[in-house]
């Protein structure tokens, strides 16, 4: 039996969905999870920063669909977990140096040796979102609580919905200070626009910021907020029941703005 291939995509840049990426796979085998993480953003990698691993690059994804290399010659091993290897993306080609067909036919390979294949999908619903799509069983949105960044999730839950599946979603750098003031859209708002199953809510955290740029993912740091949220999400995806804390304030402006802009 093969391993999961986990699309992880959002609407809008900038929401944290790489970020996402590099913690859950590094949670996921330091639970002893074999994981494989493809960074299908080609021309605008970042997978390899977050992760610390940008200096041990040889061969990348395009190589691999051009035939210039072997899968296994591209993985990139992390040493801090051997049983977690990286494919990264190509920072000079373009997203149409490869389709969906040869994406797929790359993470169908990966799954004979993974248990979880993870693919950070670039940004927008184009060319490199359909890559990313093409090879995956399932998908997490990644949004943060604003008003713009979940109408383009609504609009990329609508895609996955018509090829995967109920895609599962996370919440990320949700502000409880802004949250009480009703300044911010709260979790129930979110969940009652976009109407798919919650995986996990990141808080906002300054170390998450500190982490990516030390190349060390925030849930190496079990005394942060952020990287006991990611090591819950984990603990989800692995099958475990693991309680959501609610941060739902009492309904401001952001709160009316959200039914206002999202009437069904």
């Amino acid at each position: 039996m093969g391993g999961r291939a986990i699309v992880v995509t959002s609407g809008k840049g900038g929401v944290g969905k790489t970020t996402s990426t590099a913690n859950i796979g590094l949670g996921l085998a330091r639970r002893g999870q074999k994981v494989a993480l493809v960074d299908a953003d080609i021309g605008l990698r970042n997978l390899d920063i977050i992760m610390g691993l940008e200096n041990r690059i040889v061969y990348h994804l395009v190589d691999v669909v051009r035939g210039r290399c072997q899968v296994r010659q591209a993985l990139v091993k992390d040493k801090r977990f051997p049983q977690l290897s990286m494919l990264p993306a190509s920072q000079v080609d373009q997203k149409e140096s490869i389709t969906p067909d040869e994406m797929k036919a790359v993470v169908a390979q990966l799954k004979e040796d993974f248990d979880y294949v993870l693919i950070d999908c670039p940004a927008g619903i184009e060319q490199g979102f359909r890559n990313a799509v093409a090879g995956a069983d399932e998908g997490i949105v990644i949004t943060t609580p604003d008003v713009s960044p979940v109408r383009d999730a609504d609009r990329v839950i609508g895609l996955l919905q018509s090829s995967l599946g109920e895609p599962q979603l996370i919440i990320n750098r949700m502000s409880t200070d802004m949250v009480k003031r009703g300044d911010m859209l709260n979790q129930q708002d979110v969940l009652d626009i976009l109407a798919v199953r919650l995986l996990g809510i990141v808080p906002e955290d300054d170390e998450v910021v500190v982490a990516g740029n030390r190349g060390s993912p925030v849930i190496l740091n079990e005394q942060s907020r952020s990287g006991k949220a990611f090591d819950r999400i984990v603990r989800r995806i692995l099958g475990e029941e693991v309680p959501i804390p609610e941060l739902n304030g009492h309904g401001g402006i952001m709160h009316r703005l959200g039914k206002l802009f999202f009437r069904r």
